[in-house]
């Protein structure tokens, strides 16, 4: 039972970590410490992503989950959990490289706009 609540308690933490690289550009606009946090953030989920690793709490979760009494799978964890909710077949080397690569342009425009307004705010005002 402790072993299968830990698994499901990784799980949940693997799900936020997902939602926090996606989401995190937005939070930054309004909490600008998160950048620290956030950043390395998207450059870990992005060389998982896209050199094709697996994330070390995948094999955590499923140990765990054998330690439970049932049973691991393969795969990833956005794989075995997200994209069953988002798309009715299974993960190709694509798909999963152009997840990685949208999560990274997402950012990159969140980054962006996030520097502008942060240029216009330091300048003087016109005399």
């Amino acid at each position: 039972m402790l072993f299968r609540l830990l698994a499901d308690l990784v799980v949940l933490a693997h799900l936020a970590f997902v939602a926090f690289v996606i989401l995190g550009g937005l939070l930054a606009f309004r909490f600008r410490s998160l950048l620290w946090a956030h950043v390395p953030a998207v450059i870990w989920a992005g060389v998982v992503e896209l050199s094709g690793s697996t994330c070390p709490l995948t094999p955590l979760e499923n140990w765990l989950r054998e330690r439970g009494g049932g049973r691991g799978y393969r795969g990833d964890f956005i794989e075995h959990y997200v994209l069953p909710l988002l798309y009715p077949e299974s993960l190709t080397r694509e798909t999963q490289v152009a997840l990685g690569l949208g999560a990274l342009a997402l950012n990159g425009v969140l980054y962006g706009a996030l520097y502008r307004r942060k240029r216009r705010k330091g300048r003087p005002a016109a005399q």
